[in-house]
């Protein structure tokens, strides 16, 4: 990887990160599973660099917690799902791959919350959330919906 690339991918993870907080006040409603999606789908296997430096702003953001443990694994499932579909041009498909994401959200989490208060605790912390699992994937499908073809168009002229 050239040192050219090595700073993209850090400004890259670095907006993610500050998109993210600037959204923070919104609950649930994100950018950073357009922004995953995008890193996937322009720049293939190496954007997962940006956004594990996302993560990593996190972890020194918040300290580690089992909440943003659970991004080490979420956030590469997406990014392997945008993977998969890489070639897809609808953005409407894409709306529909980030609110399918979003709205499962909680339930990805509950599956490591096991190891923590057992099936019956994830279970419970799982149904509690799911306004916010389905606040979540209502917030994806409109910013991916509005944003997919125009920061797509962006990122891929930065690649060049």
């Amino acid at each position: 990887m050239s040192a050219a690339q090595i700073c993209q991918f850090a400004i890259l993870g670095a907006l993610i990160y500050v998109c993210k907080m600037a959204m923070a006040p919104l609950p649930n409603i994100e950018p950073v599973t357009l922004l995953v999606i995008l890193m996937a789908v322009v720049w293939g296997w190496p954007g997962l660099w940006s956004v594990y430096l996302y993560i990593f702003l996190e972890f020194c953001t918040w300290g580690v917690n089992l909440w943003n443990i659970y991004y080490i694994y979420i956030w590469l499932i997406l990014f392997i799902a945008a993977m998969k579909f890489r070639t897809v041009k609808s953005p409407f498909l894409w709306a529909c791959i980030g609110a399918a994401f979003g709205m499962s959200f909680g339930a990805l989490c509950a599956a490591a919350q096991i190891a923590v208060s057992g099936f019956s605790g994830a279970l419970a912390w799982w149904i509690s959330g799911i306004p916010f699992d389905l606040t979540h994937g209502a917030g994806n499908f409109v910013l991916i919906g509005l944003l997919f073809t125009p920061l797509k168009r962006l990122l891929e002229s930065v690649k060049r």
